[in-house]
């Protein structure tokens, strides 16, 4: 499971041993009621042998026992007969004394508020009277445990929101300072040429005529311009959201090639870039420059993992069935270490020494957040990684202009 994942699945597990722990206790409480009815039932047939005068001195005695256990359980009972007088009760307030009319009446009083409580709380006898019962101790202290499981679930929802605004707090200042290190990182290839173009031209025109034309100059100190432009523009516009426009996948692919292959090791384990796109591939809704930034970091991902022992790497486009242009970036490389597998889209997290971890972080955050897409790495069978990005198809309405593509189009 992806790291980003866990704070999401546990706040989910915790809410679900909650749920559980309310099923429980209300079933607990539902047990204890009808426990609490059958203890009603017995008592109701013990007054019942009582008031019947048993025939043996056995008998009653066996019978005061078992209401004397009963007596125990401290839940309230009064007894009223078919006439609705009070005849026995236990557990009653104390200042009901069933012996005098107006203590009676207070019982019957008291009978009527359980009843009122909870007219289930109640057993008619079949041979004549009600027994009203009320709820045994236990069960009155078991009303106050979904009340603290509630409050108990929102202290740990409130501390599982709080560690995932932590985590996502956390994992944004680690891309931000990635993003630092490598703009730093890319600035300062052309800043340097510029340092050295500088220093040159402040040389004495014929020993700098020895060494470069000052035609070749100016045209390498303009490639460096441009180049710090691009990075500059490329670390502007990942900030904010961007207007997307319609783009061909094929023209962003063949500019890939362009920059990289003359870059590649052709001697020894040299590394070999191909690219095919499928005929009619419909544009995707994306912003050239971030895009291409995308694409290029995986591709440079894949040659990182060729260097030193040659390869292949492999860009492949075409439109899916789905309203979306898939392109896919394979290398037979090493693959993906087992301790890394679904986390290396995370920011600081890299196999390479001295690799700051922010390329597929930025590729992930460009492609899903910014254009609504999907990537994602798998392994190859024969070796290598394959990375599958998915975006969202463009395509033309009857008068020409562009929109996202849907199945209803």
């Amino acid at each position: 499971m992806p790291r980003r994942a866990w704070p999401v699945f546990l706040a989910i597990a915790a809410a679900l041993v909650f749920v559980s722990y309310l099923a429980y206790t209300q079933y607990l409480f539902r047990e204890i009621k009808a426990q609490t009815e059958i203890t009603s039932r017995i008592y109701s047939l013990v007054q019942r042998g009582i008031l019947a005068e048993p025939s043996s001195n056995e008998d009653f005695a066996a019978l005061v026992e078992i209401q004397e256990l009963l007596t125990d359980r401290g839940v309230p009972m009064v007894y009223a007969n078919s006439a609705g007088e009070v005849v026995a009760a236990i557990h009653h307030p104390p200042e009901y004394d069933i012996t005098t009319p107006e203590g009676r009446q207070a019982l019957a009083a008291f009978a009527a508020l359980l009843e009122s409580r909870n007219p289930a709380n109640k057993v008619v006898v079949p041979w004549g009277g009600t027994v009203y019962f009320g709820d045994p101790p236990l069960l009155r202290w078991l009303r106050w445990v979904p009340w603290l499981q509630v409050l108990a679930g929102i202290v740990l929802l409130a501390v599982a929101f709080a560690v995932i605004r932590a985590e996502s707090r956390a994992e944004r200042e680690r891309l931000w300072s990635a993003m630092a290190r490598e703009l730093a990182h890319q600035m300062g290839t052309p800043l340097s040429s510029l340092a050295g173009w500088i220093e040159m031209l402040s040389l004495p025109h014929g020993e700098r005529e020895a060494m470069a034309s000052d035609q070749h100059i100016a045209e390498v100190i303009a490639a460096d311009v441009e180049r710090l432009e691009r990075v500059s523009r490329r670390f502007e516009l990942i900030g904010k959201p961007q207007a997307l426009d319609a783009v061909h996948v094929d023209a962003i692919v063949d500019e890939l090639e362009e920059y990289f292959r003359p870059r590649l090791p052709k001697l020894g384990n040299g590394i070999t870039l191909r690219t095919r796109i499928a005929r009619a591939t419909p544009a995707v809704l994306a912003n050239r420059v971030l895009l291409t930034w995308a694409l290029e970091n995986v591709v440079k991902n894949a040659v990182d993992a060729l260097g030193g022992r040659g390869g292949r790497i492999l860009i492949v486009g075409h439109a899916g069935g789905n309203g979306q242009v898939h392109v896919h970036i394979a290398d037979d490389g090493p693959g993906i270490p087992p301790a890394l597998s679904g986390r290396i889209f995370d920011a600081g997290v890299t196999s390479k020494p001295g690799g700051w971890g922010v390329g597929l972080s930025l590729t992930r955050r460009i492609v899903h957040d910014l254009h609504g897409g999907r990537i994602s790495a798998r392994a190859r069978r024969s070796g290598g990684t394959v990375f599958d990005i998915a975006l969202p198809a463009v395509s033309r309405n009857p008068a020409g202009s562009d929109r996202v593509w849907s199945p209803r189009a």
